[in-house]
């Protein structure tokens, strides 16, 4: 142990001779990649214009959405399950490209229906641009890096966003039927911001997300066009399209993505992380030698557990804490789902429910009322004792033969 003891000694100076070269040559470089995440306060995250939304609409709610648009406004419509009827603004801030087609229709029905859809990005979706009967162009900036943008009411002329290779516009649209809010300017003008009737709703589409960022919601007046852009929209409850989502494709398991991933991306906490691995490996290297006596072999207790098993779901149920049941219900029943069918329960979708419904030999309208219901608790952080009820007659109905 005394041969081991200085041989730690260097390895632990080493370590901290690294971690203190490691900083003090790295130069800090700025991140501009444009991510449009409202949780980054990086230049081209979102994180200044999520906070100040509920500022801006004062009397109303701001919901937050981390779901695919297709569950989440299905699940807020009439007659359905969830604990309010969605109706307002639906934003979506740059990642567009995400939206499957079910999203899409969705979100096209939302607007059909009197509600308003704003999507700021620099294409969109074929299905909306042929739904709309729009198509875009992009124009590169071969002069230098900066665009003009004016818009419809604002009290400036326009206001200047650099760092730019270029714009997208709207080179085909309804003249008659589309209002034309506001232009950028490459060599010429081009109409970057559509107001679309839809139903009974309405869509505006952008082509410069970059304006709602942090880097030039901060710089000089930028940010009166992004106040001015967001006063055409109605007075009523916003839903923000999270980034959150765009982060995994959309048929991936989230549950793979590494939640140390923020923490690495940042030096302080990677080499804490990175030093506490090291002494962690040295502390087992060291520790390996048994010094511990045999331990005597016991007879083991009788087997309690299904007392046992009642006992704590009776503590969770008079403690009220119902979401925790919730979700161990799921849990088991999907567990459940993957021993007796063989079957992926990552992705909640209607393929999911027919392959269940098939190899369980129940109706698909049963299988997927439960499915459905599940996805739906998922996202709730309050539940209530109705709901938990609920959940539990509909899964043991299915596990009736």
């Amino acid at each position: 142990m005394r041969k081991i003891l200085p041989i730690t000694l260097i390895i632990v100076v080493l370590v901290i001779m690294a971690v203190i070269i490691s900083s003090a040559s790295r130069t800090k470089t700025v991140d501009w990649a444009e991510s449009y995440n409202e949780r980054s306060n990086k230049p081209y995250g979102t994180s200044i214009l999520y906070k100040e939304l509920p500022k801006l609409f004062k009397n109303h709610k701001v919901r937050t959405v981390y779901h695919q648009p297709e569950s989440y406004l299905s699940a807020h419509s009439n007659g359905l399950y969830g604990e309010f009827v969605a109706e307002g603004s639906y934003l979506i801030i740059g990642n567009s490209c995400y939206l499957l087609p079910e999203s899409i229709d969705e979100l096209l029905n939302f607007s059909d229906s009197g509600n308003t859809l704003f999507i700021s990005d620099y294409s969109f979706p074929q299905k909306i641009l042929d739904t709309l009967g729009i198509e875009t162009t992009f124009i590169k900036n071969t002069k230098d890096s900066i665009s003009s943008l004016s818009l419809k009411g604002l009290d400036l002329d326009s206001i200047k966003i650099d760092k730019n290779i270029g714009d997208s516009y709207f080179s085909s649209f309804n003249k008659q039927k589309h209002a034309v809010l506001g232009h950028s300017k490459i060599d010429y003008k081009h109409a970057n911001f559509l107001k679309i009737p839809f139903g009974t709703g309405t869509i505006y589409l952008h082509t410069e997300p970059k304006a709602f960022t942090n880097y030039n919601l901060l710089k000089e007046n930028r940010y009166q066009y992004v106040e001015g852009i967001l006063s055409f929209l109605p007075e009523n409850d916003i839903y923000f399209d999270s980034f959150t989502k765009v982060q995994t494709p959309y048929h991936a398991d989230v549950e793979k993505e590494s939640n140390l991933k923020w923490f690495l991306e940042q030096q302080a906490f990677r080499w804490a992380w990175y030093t506490a691995l090291v002494f962690g490996i040295l502390f087992m290297i060291f520790n390996a030698k048994r010094r511990q006596r045999i331990i005597k072999i016991i007879t083991p207790l009788q087997n309690t557990s299904v007392a046992f098993v009642k006992t704590v779901s009776n503590l969770y149920f008079e403690t009220k804490d119902h979401k925790n049941l919730i979700d161990k219900k799921i849990t088991y029943f999907l567990e459940k789902i993957r021993t007796d069918f063989q079957l992926n329960t990552s992705i909640l979708d209607d393929d999911f429910i027919d392959r269940l419904a098939s190899k369980a030999g129940k109706k698909r309208e049963e299988v997927k009322a439960l499915i459905n219901y599940i996805s739906w608790l998922k996202t709730q952080n309050d539940v209530t004792e109705t709901q938990l009820i609920k959940l539990n007659t509909l899964i043991e109905a299915f596990n009736l033969k």
